[in-house]
């Protein structure tokens, strides 16, 4: 019995270790929501002659 609650204990820390950084990832996407960019824009894009 001492060998399933051993196995049990393990697999609950590590869904923990993988569980919570991916939740606060998630957490600080959800609340930053794209507000701060990546890197600035510098290139220009070739915008069609009919959209203009």
């Amino acid at each position: 019995m001492k060998g399933r609650a051993g196995k049990r204990k393990v697999k609950r820390v590590v869904f923990l270790v993988v569980a919570v950084p991916v939740l606060a990832l998630l957490g600080y996407a959800w609340t930053d929501g794209g507000r701060q960019p990546m890197r600035d824009i510098v290139e220009t894009v070739p915008v069609p002659e009919h959209a203009k």
